[in-house]
């Protein structure tokens, strides 16, 4: 018996648009909320919210009955964080900071078993393959594993050709916001020349045959990554979600109302 089918790796395949939302809370039950949303997907932050490896674990679990794919970002690409993530049950992983194919490479070996990787074989104890009730995950769970190497700096987009040659990688992120503080812009994603940077970057991964990814956070921006050609767009974090409906609601019963 083979692990699932990673829906959203083949919806990538299939050329299918993905929209997404980011999870920030670090908590299975506000992850188990935004799962009844109806967003194709939902990225478990590992880079800048505060997760470790349980909390990731249990979000994974919060999410199972969900119709969104869960796709967990790591806070590095490191090999000892990529295993454990796998081996907790995620078939999709996000990498921050990727600035060169020889890092791309290794990321891939990352994600597969040997010989074709260096994903250690600790399978029987792991969630991913049911505590052992899927005994012929080793032999089939590379296939199903799907990763996302997120391109946001100088140095990456240079390096962008060649990080979309390698085979392994489903899709590039660029991350606008990390993009633009290196372009000197600290931070300021709708700038011309970040925007501009951004097109041809998503219009270069679509033609090499990979899946492009961005984030938007307003509206304008959401919909200008779409006519850009975005596949899987997160249109949201679920801190700022709430956030915003918050602040909104007491303007609205507080401060707008006469003392």
């Amino acid at each position: 018996m083979p692990p699932p089918t990673n829906r959203f790796k083949q919806a990538l395949t299939e050329g299918k648009r993905q929209i997404g939302c980011w999870l920030s809370f670090a908590d299975p039950t506000a992850a188990e909320v935004m799962g009844t949303a109806g967003f194709d997907w939902l990225v478990i932050d590992g880079e800048h919210a505060a997760n470790d490896i349980r909390s990731i674990r249990d979000q994974l679990m919060a999410l199972e009955a969900s119709p969104s794919h869960p796709v967990v970002r790591v806070p590095i690409g490191e090999t000892w964080i990529i295993k454990q993530v796998l081996d907790a049950g995620a078939q999709t992983v996000l990498v921050p900071m990727v600035d060169s194919a020889e890092q791309a490479r290794e990321l891939v070996r990352a994600c597969r078993y040997p010989p074709f990787g260096t994903r250690g074989v600790g399978a029987a104890a792991a969630r991913a393959t049911g505590f052992g009730a899927i005994p012929d995950y080793v032999a089939t769970a590379d296939d199903q594993i799907c990763l996302l190497v997120q391109v946001e700096s100088r140095k990456g987009i240079d390096a962008l050709d060649e990080i979309l040659e390698i085979e392994g990688i489903d899709g590039v992120f660029i991350g606008p916001a990390d993009l633009s503080t290196d372009m000197g812009l600290k931070g300021d994603s709708a700038d011309a020349a970040v925007q501009a940077v951004i097109a041809d970057a998503l219009s270069r991964i679509r033609a090499a045959g990979k899946a492009p990814g961005v984030l938007g956070l307003n509206d304008a921006a959401t919909q200008g990554y779409l006519d850009m050609g975005a596949q899987f767009l997160a249109v949201g974090i679920d801190l700022l979600i709430l956030a915003r409906n918050a602040r909104a609601l007491s303007e609205k019963w507080i401060r707008a109302q006469p003392t």
